[in-house]
């Protein structure tokens, strides 16, 4: 029997292939789960994407100066049209431009101002509050009675800020569970009580 040497190039893409079978089912995952958050959120869809063009919109105007740009560590989060403003910046004056362009934006109809005096943060803490966010959101998943698809948690330096549209029983819930998650230094609910 004659065998035949498969060609580098078949061979390189068969194992291409076996290894992206992962890679497709988490992909696939993936966008079942944004599927689902989006389809569970009782923002209606076309306010969930005025919610992300608006967080763009801002960032757009922050990129603008450099000040803002450069001396400060700044995130916005936009959840049915009120603004998180969070970070740190070295003056008053900085922040109070920051807070200006947000309120250029047309959609933006209210503002939670949380940025505060000091210098930007090092990539540990960032770290340590991925990390705390991620733990707090996995006790909301937990919990019956935390609707947590309709919760945004947003830490920065170990403060805990939390956005959504939920009954006033449900944020009291969620603040409480928040709160007595090790780490958390304050929460601040910045919810839209329906």
């Amino acid at each position: 029997m004659l065998k035949r040497a498969i060609p580098a190039g078949v061979l390189a893409l068969i194992i291409a292939t076996t290894q992206l079978q992962g890679c497709v089912v988490a992909a696939v995952g993936a966008g079942a789960a944004a599927a689902a958050k989006v389809a569970n959120d009782r923002r209606t869809v076309g306010t969930q994407l005025d919610d992300q063009n608006a967080e763009g919109k801002v960032s757009f105007r922050w990129a603008k100066y450099d000040r803002l740009k450069d001396e400060a560590n700044l995130r916005v989060d936009v959840y049915n049209g009120v603004a998180l403003m969070t970070g740190q910046a070295p003056d008053r004056q900085i922040i109070d431009q920051a807070v200006s362009e947000v309120q250029q934006v047309d959609y933006i109809r209210k503002i939670h101002n949380q940025v505060r005096v000091g210098p930007p943060h090092g990539a540990s803490s960032q770290a340590y509050d991925i990390w705390l966010a991620n733990k707090i959101r996995a006790k909301l998943l937990a919990n019956d009675n935390v609707p947590s698809m309709q919760i945004k948690v947003v830490v920065e330096n170990s403060e805990v800020f939390l956005m959504g549209r939920v009954t006033n029983q449900e944020a009291t819930y969620a603040v409480d569970i928040a709160r007595n998650v090790d780490g958390v230094q304050r929460v601040v609910r910045a919810f839209e009580i329906t």
